[in-house]
């Protein structure tokens, strides 16, 4: 894990990351990233408790205090960015254009088939002549 060497969790580097630009309260952060305003001021607390962060008053809402990186923060969001764009332009070297476009290919088959699945569990199983029955006929042996 890349985050590994520098005592960092991939989640309090998503947050850290998140305030690289300024400070930001947990819910912007949370909104930004994709994650639960709960699981992001849990995240907070320990970035700050580990000196990465600091609380500051947010001028905006009284309660609502703003994350900002420390010194210490932003060198170890800087020395991740350096292994993380060697690791990429290492593993990246081992493909040709023509791996990466298949790689898109599949990847779009695979989330068009989730979106399809993702769907029929909304409205019902597929129906009519050569709609496949979805692994639940699959395991039930239908």
């Amino acid at each position: 894990m890349i985050t590994a060497p520098h005592e960092l969790t991939p989640a309090q580097w998503q947050v850290l990351g998140a305030v690289l630009d300024g400070p930001l309260p947990v819910s912007e952060i949370a909104r930004r990233i994709g994650l639960t305003r709960q699981s992001v001021q849990r995240v907070a607390n320990d970035v700050a408790g580990r000196g990465w962060a600091e609380w500051s008053d947010n001028p905006r809402h009284r309660r609502a205090k703003l994350l900002v990186p420390t010194e210490r923060g932003r060198e170890a969001i800087g020395a991740i960015v350096v292994e993380q764009q060697e690791w990429a332009d290492a593993v990246g070297a081992r493909f040709t254009a023509e791996d990466l476009r298949a790689l898109t290919e599949l990847a779009g088959r695979v989330v068009a088939a989730s979106r399809a699945y993702r769907n029929a569990t909304r409205t019902g199983p597929p129906s009519g002549p050569g709609a496949d029955p979805g692994p639940a006929a699959a395991r039930s042996g239908a």
